[in-house]
């Protein structure tokens, strides 16, 4: 293994969008040597994306039926065609410099195929390539897709490798517009639950020797909460935004703060929620968390990395409050229908939120 440094940072749910921006941020770093090189490690909500020279004829589904169903859609700038990637699924973004001893695309592609490859070897599964075809296959089921791009030979995107996704959303497209062959996943194919984070660390490993760096765990940022406060109005859902003044950002968000010192979420969404609006109450957890770039943070020491920030949601019902808000933070509230939310809203998290809450207001 040689002396560079690998730095591994492992996420949780990460929007699609969100992960491309932290990935861009990341790239611009490693590309003026600010930072090393770097791996994300992480999952994404269900979504299907299409490779940049990729046609829709390997979509079974349009955009729009698709997001019917819960499914997001992004045009991206990786090769390959059409994959899906959503919960139980490892998505592995290593950002390197290639210069200048590994300005090679196809061995770049086999140290990915191959790190999937003995990651399985460690849970006893036998695993392998198909001529013609890239990515990780099982017989002939493939595992793991490969979907790469360099610029100026620093990679971005990378690799998807099932381990307890639903299969059933491969129905929705021809994966990687390859007909006549399935997909799988280890889960499958051990015919028991498998430990996500167990599998998730030894990707880890294997991806560090095989690229031959040293590898350096990396710990978030922060950590925050959001909380949805709603109402039944009289016309129905009614939830509640803030709006941050011009010189905090101007955009309209729920309440939403940072976890102080040996705080829980919990009472974080408590506390929050009284300094920001002046109501009492118990929030409830919403079961969603999600990790993203703060864009109007600073690192800590004003270092080159970015602010990556774990946000834990949560949602409290209120029968029509006084709303007393922070002075210096926010400078207008909104009660709103979800639709309109969605429309002010700014960050995909918040929306997601909105969307888990809605069936559980339901009288």
């Amino acid at each position: 293994m040689g002396s560079r440094e690998l730095e591994v940072l492992k996420l949780e749910m990460v929007e699609y969008d969100d992960g491309l921006d932290l990935q861009g941020r990341l790239r611009e770093g490693v590309a003026e040597g600010e930072l090393p090189d770097q791996l994300l490690l992480l999952q994404h909500p269900p979504v299907v994306t299409l490779g940049r020279n990729a046609g829709s004829e390997n979509l079974i589904l349009s955009p729009e039926e698709l997001e019917a169903r819960g499914v997001g859609f992004f045009r991206t700038g990786r090769g390959g065609d059409v994959t899906f990637h959503g919960p139980g699924q490892i998505v592995g973004y290593p950002i390197l410099d290639l210069n200048p001893d590994r300005r090679d695309v196809r061995r770049y592609v086999r140290d990915l195929e191959e790190s999937v490859i003995r990651t399985l070897a460690d849970f006893d599964v036998s695993a392998g390539r198909i001529a013609g075809l890239t990515g990780v296959w099982v017989g002939d089921f493939k595992i793991a897709a490969i979907g790469v791009r360099i610029s100026r030979w620093v990679t971005t995107h990378g690799l998807a490798f099932n381990v307890s996704t639903d299969l059933g959303f491969f129905d929705l497209i021809v994966p990687c517009g390859i007909r006549g062959r399935g997909t799988t996943s280890l889960e499958r194919v051990l015919g028991e639950p498998v430990d996500y984070e167990a599998v998730r660390e030894r990707l880890a490993v294997r991806l560090a020797e095989q690229l031959e760096r040293v590898r350096v765990d990396r710990e978030m940022t922060s950590r925050s909460v959001q909380v949805i406060l709603w109402r039944r109005g009289a016309s129905g859902l009614e939830v509640l935004l803030l709006k941050r003044t011009p010189e905090d950002g101007g955009f309209w968000q729920p309440v939403t703060g940072l976890l102080e010192e040996e705080e829980s979420p919990a009472e974080a969404a408590r506390r929050e929620t009284r300094e920001e609006t002046g109501v009492d109450g118990a929030p409830e957890d919403l079961d969603y968390v999600r990790d993203f770039r703060l864009h109007w943070r600073r690192s800590p020491g004003a270092d080159a990395y970015p602010w990556v920030n774990r946000e834990y949601a949560f949602a409290m019902e209120v029968e029509n409050p006084r709303i007393d808000l922070s002075p210096g933070e926010h400078e207008e509230y909104l009660w709103t229908s979800p639709d309109r939310a969605r429309e002010l809203l700014q960050w995909n998290g918040n929306r997601r939120a909105l969307t888990i809450l809605e069936p559980r207001t339901s009288p």
